[in-house]
């Protein structure tokens, strides 16, 4: 029995009938159904939407708000299938600012009013709305109009292009280089791209003349487009677009034949009201602005009037409604006077109330919510069992299948016979229906994990841009060039050679020398991204200065990178414990993680039991954002040692964090046979000596301390794992004493410095690297708001959070007013009992503070952002940032993830001065963050300055001075080079069998021809977006990575000119030039010369590779030769017109010489 099965068990059910039956009716019904819990309104809803007697009506579900209206709604999309059920959300951003627009809500709101504005022939309804007092509240499009202002665009049409531009300008639509969000488009070429308002992702047209060629849907973000369509319909704004005089309620919209179901009536009439009060507020406070002064700047300091912003930059003002009336809204008294006219069915927890017309009907149904069990297996399954005993059939809903595996797995593990059958969907709550015999339960309750819902969101350009600017070069911006050090990029120049056309990168030194880079040499230079705020000292071209910086900064690397591989070379040749694989207490412990895995968390998770299952030790390090789950892999290595007998101890950094990671431990493992202690310096010596003594006797399975554990008088009866949180923070001396405990336990290292793939590739030799990328998907977002600091804001916001039982961080960041602010945050809250902390503080005292505040001690702690350090406190859910104006962006993201760790939902304030008194990056960095709520979608950002303060420690010593200097990726190069020579040097043994793959001679390859290699103007305008794509071109590593790009281009440009497939080809010959040996090429006057090695002693001029090209030349061409010139060698080939010949010739010789010498090397090894 399945999904369907169930769901035709609710048709059949003869109070769906009753229900069916009433709806059939010409007078309009009032019906009440009863004892509706979890998500059985879900079944109901969905059993009367699919019934064969309802198929020609409309439903329109008001939930109590706009988080029940979500999960309805995905449940009810997940139970009936059907794409005609739509999420009908409020068009504001907040709840009480009527002119700021949200514009994927306008986007849903457009998608559905349209649908029902012109419903497809011959249909009989169009389809279901779930929606909420707040949206209910605002007014619609009239039909009509609606329809009247659509674009309809098919294949094979004939347009007018310049007729469809003026048409697209009329509705509000405005034209930019690339379209990233709803309500642009952008014409290039034979390529137009609309962003209508009716549809999540926006339209490419490619066009053949006048005609339409093809339409397909396209990913704003990557720009490529997914599939292809026949027809579009371009919707405008029709929030914006459309005056008073053209809006009625939606009551009025909808057909006749639409039915109304209430979750509670009462609680809509009276949110209707308070919306109604909020608006007269809102038009009262614009109008008493309107109607002041404008203050001077200095005494705007909000003490007196507080100055409420709703000015608006520039950029973002078509989401902003221009003109609010109250004409444009419903009141209470209109919606009670229309429910009577319509079916209207209420199925919340309160008693239906009789309405203007008289009695109602009620409809009884029997059911009830699923009980907690608190993460306890053993009480489910005999809860399970009960109802299996009395004939009732058990469904889990699970929306991955692979819970529902683990589920089956525990029950077998525990020896439960139970017959459920799984359902992957996800349901929102589960429910027993004691009339229909069905118990539904959700593993996310089970699991007591939360539940995220989807709502289709509108690409935000914002993301889009902050992620690009970061890469992406503005004239201005210093870079570095590998050979010649840190110069400002000054834009593209176009270079005539021998009557061609050429671009190139165009870089100005000290003392205003320019460099110009060829666009086939664009991955010698990178963006500079230093510290933010500092300037770096720009090098002088032709000075040694760079390369004597660029040598120390190698020998550093070199001592660092040699002590890591001496290491690794130790500890691959001792022989540590093999640890047995998994059995069922491990599965269950992970089944009771209460977010899911991601696959980077299961895939570190899968390598570090697979490193405790092999023979030798273990040396990991995992890597991951705040938040990423990186304490639960350490908690399932910790148990797994502990399951075969031995022990593990958890080395932490400070004092405090002994005691949470104590505290997590404890509640994670709190159902296993395990015990767990830890050392800090809260406890008294009588303490600590009992603690060591039941760690010798081995009665202590787990130990978490700080450097304490180090000490001689620490002894283990049996130690498995050593496990190191945050390694970067001990000191030299701890590190070396740790390596001693190393060399044969297992070891996991845990840090939370974000490590930039090239620095992990390099790092690979020398121990074995788990990055977590992907943030817990089933984390709730925080709730990111920026306001103006008003009290009256910051008690509603620590009221709401201690009303819930949580606490609050207030950000205060000078020492000096924290007392004062602390005081004021008393006199708002004077029930409240409020803490503050700043690092100035002696240790003790702060600790203690910090530790009462995890205690519950206070309600509030205000603070410094000492904080932002990792202090863990999963029960304070909302953060107040005051001044957030002067924290940099990856500080505000360190705050913000302070708070949002646990499965409540969590709130951030950020407090500044109104918007418009903001220099533009402050205001910027507010809008970013308000924007990226999502947990590690900061990632991006706020890495940029983490890259840089905590690389420095990844290799030991600090190198932050070096850095500074070079810059970051700059640095990653020069790694990357350091590491590869002493893999080929002193350690050639140890790492022989990667040498053996690939013995390079050549690091890189400069061409330089005279043809007429480049992007051309007409084919891509913008000057960013070209520099952009050569970097990337540049930086293709594979023939695919190379064909995809070529499609990536066509798809977003149109056909390829031959100028940019010469760039291919060149691209291509590099990396085969590379194999060959040849540090340079030129191709001019149709002659290619190709230069071998610059070193005549060079060990290239005895290998295989040298040899093969010598006889290749002899026997396989006539067009080559071979040149010397003083002690160096050349290759000469004649009669070359372009780059394609030059990479037929390439690959020719490639693959007889590389071949060949790869056959050689395999006998020898052989």
């Amino acid at each position: 029995m399945n999904l369907q099965e169930l769901l035709n068990r609710y048709k059949e059910d003869p109070r769906l009938f009753q229900l069916a039956d009433r709806l059939s009716f010409a007078q309009p019904q009032h019906i009440s159904c009863t004892g509706l819990r979890g998500s059985a309104p879900a079944f109901v809803a969905g059993g009367i939407f699919l019934h064969e007697l309802c198929g020609s009506l409309n439903h329109v579900i008001v939930c109590e708000d706009a988080e029940a209206a979500a999960y309805l709604h995905n449940s009810l999309e997940n139970l009936t299938g059907a794409l005609n059920v739509f999420f009908f959300p409020s068009s504001f951003k907040n709840r009480k600012n009527f002119r700021l627009l949200n514009a994927s809500h306008v986007m849903l709101r457009t998608e559905a009013l349209t649908k029902f504005s012109s419903p497809p022939a011959g249909a009989k309804r169009v389809g279901a709305l779930v929606t909420y007092p707040e949206a209910l509240f605002e007014k619609v499009v009239l039909p009509k109009s609606l329809a009247g202002n659509i674009i309809y665009l098919k294949t094979g049409d004939t347009i007018d292009v310049d007729g469809l531009r003026e048409q697209l300008v009329g509705y509000g639509f405005e034209s930019s280089d690339f379209v990233y969000e709803p309500g642009q488009f952008a014409l290039r070429g034979g390529i137009l791209d609309i962003y209508s308002f009716g549809n999540d992702k926006p339209y490419r047209v490619e066009l053949f003349g006048n005609e339409i060629d093809s339409i397909r849907i396209f990913d704003p973000e990557t720009q490529l487009s997914e599939r292809k369509l026949l027809q579009v319909s371009i919707i405008p704004n029709v929030e914006t677009q459309f005056d008073s005089s053209e809006k009625i309620s939606l009551f009025e919209f909808l057909p006749e034949n639409t039915v109304f179901w209430l979750q509670d009536k009462a609680l809509t009439l009276e949110k209707i009201r308070v919306q109604e009060e909020d608006l007269q507020l809102f038009l009262q406070l614009r109008k008493e602005q309107e109607a002041q002064p404008a203050i001077p700047e200095k005494s705007r300091t909000g003490k007196g009037i507080k100055p409420v912003s709703y000015d608006v930059s520039e950029d973002e003002n078509r989401e902003v409604k221009q003109v609010i009336v109250p004409e444009d809204f419903i009141t209470a008294e209109f919606v009670e006077k229309q429910l009577p006219l319509r079916h209207l069915i209420e199925f919340g927890h309160t008693a239906a109330t009789a309405g203007a017309n008289g009695a109602f009907y009620q409809i009884d149904f029997n059911t009830k919510e699923q009980p907690a069990f608190n993460r306890r297996f053993d009480l489910l399954i005999s809860d399970l069992k009960k109802w299996e005993s009395r004939g009732f059939g058990l469904f889990l809903f699970a929306e991955n299948p692979r819970q529902l595996e683990r589920l089956n797995s525990i029950f077998e593990d525990l020896k439960a016979e139970i017959p459920f059958t799984p359902v992957a969907t996800s349901i929102h709550e589960g429910f027993i229906d004691e009339d229909l015999k069905v118990v539904c339960y959700t593993d996310h309750q089970i699991f007591q994990r939360y539940h995220k819902y989807k709502v289709k969101q509108a690409y935000n350009k914002n993301k889009a841009l902050t992620l690009r600017t970061l890469r992406e070069l503005q004239p201005g911006d210093y870079v570095t060039h590998i050979d010649h050090g840190v110069g400002v990029y000054s834009g593209l120049q176009k270079i005539e050679v021998n009557g061609r056309l050429q671009e190139a990168v165009r870089i100005i030194y000290k003392d205003s020398d320019i460099l110009y880079v060829n666009i086939h040499s664009l991955h010698k230079i990178s963006k500079y991204t230093g510290k933010e705020g500092t300037v770096p000292k720009v090098n002088k071209l032709g000075s040694d200065a760079w390369n004597r910086l660029k040598e120390k900064t190698k020998t550093r690397v070199k001592e660092i990178a040699f002590d890591l591989i001496t290491l690794y070379a130790q500890r691959k040749a001792q022989q540590g414990f093999q640890h047995s694989p998994d059995n069922y207490l491990q599965t269950e412990l992970e089944a009771s993680f209460i977010y899911e895995d991601t696959p980077d968390q299961s895939k570190a998770t899968a390598d570090v039991k697979k490193d405790m299952e092999s023979p030798a030790p273990m040396d990991r390090l995992v890597c991951g954002d705040v938040g990423f789950g990186k304490t639960e892999i350490a908690v399932r290595a910790a148990f797994k040692t502990c399951v075969d007998g031995k022990q593990a101890a958890v080395l932490v950094p400070t004092t405090i964090l002994a005691f949470q990671h104590y505290k997590t431990f404890s509640e994670r493992l709190k159902d296993f046979p395990v015990t767990i202690d830890y050392i800090n310096r809260f406890k008294t010596s009588k303490e600590k000596k009992e603690v060591l003594k039941k760690l010798e006797e081995g009665k202590i399975d787990i130990i978490v301390g700080t450097h304490a554990l180090l000490g001689k008088d620490v002894k283990f009866k049996d130690l498995g794992l050593l496990i190191i949180d945050e390694e970067q923070k001990f000191g030299v001396a701890h590190k070396e004493k740790i390596k001693t405990l190393r060399t044969n336990v297992d070891c996991l290292t845990l840090t939370a410095t974000p490590i930039p793939r090239t620095l992990q590739f390099s790092l690979m030799g020398a121990r074995d690297l788990s990055i977590i990328n992907t943030p817990p998907p089933n984390r709730q977002p925080i709730q990111t708001e920026v306001h103006v600091f008003n009290e009256d804001l910051i008690r509603d916001a620590i009221y709401f959070e201690t009303e819930r039982g949580g606490q609050v961080f207030f950000i205060h960041n000078r020492v000096q007013g924290l007392a004062e602010m602390a005081g004021i945050i008393q006199g708002l809250c004077p029930d409240l009992s409020i803490g503050y902390a700043h690092g100035q503080l002696e240790g003790h005292e702060l600790e203690a503070r910090i530790l009462d505040f995890i205690d519950k001690k206070y309600d509030v702690l205000v603070c410094t952002n000492i904080v932002e350090s990792g202090v863990d406190i999963p029960n304070a859910n909302t953060i107040i940032v005051n001044n957030a104006h002067h924290f940099g962006l990856s500080d505000l993201h360190q705050l913000r993830g302070r708070v949002g760790r646990s499965n409540k939902k969590a709130f951030c304030y950020l407090l500044a001065p109104p918007m418009s008194t903001l220099p533009p990056d402050s205001r910027k960095r507010l809008q970013t963050l308000e924007q990226h709520s999502d947990l590690g979608s900061g990632f991006q950002i706020a890495m940029r300055d983490l890259d840089i303060r905590g690389a420095g420690n990844l290799l030991g010593g600090e190198q932050s001075g070096f850095m500074a200097e070079i810059g970051f990726e700059m640095y990653q190069k020069i790694l990357d080079e350091a590491i590869r020579e002493l893999k080929r040097t002193e350690f050639r043994n140890l790492f022989k069998e990667e040498i053996s793959k690939q013995e390079d001679y050549v690091q890189d390859c400069t061409i330089d021809t005279d043809q007429e290699i480049l992007i051309p103007d007409a084919y891509v305008e913008s000057i960013t977006e070209r520099l952009s794509l050569y970097t990337r071109l540049d930086n293709c590593e594979t023939e695919e990575e190379l064909q995809a790009f070529a499609a990536e281009l066509q798809d977003r440009f149109g056909p390829v000119p031959p100028q940019v497939t010469d760039l291919f080809n060149t691209v291509r010959s590099r990396k085969l030039a590379v194999e060959l040996g040849f540090e340079k090429m030129i191709l001019k006057d149709e002659e290619l010369k190709c230069y071998f090695i610059n070193r005549p002693d060079s060990p290239y001029f005895e290998s295989e590779t040298f040899h093969n090209i010598l006889s290749y030349i002899q026997t396989r061409t006539n067009k080559a030769r071979l040149k010397q010139v003083g002690k160096m060698f050349m290759l000469v080939v004649d009669d070359v017109k372009n780059m394609e010949q030059v990479v037929t010739f390439l690959r020719r010789m490639h693959s007889e010489v590389v071949s060949q010498a790869k056959a050689g090397a395999a006998a020898q090894r052989g």
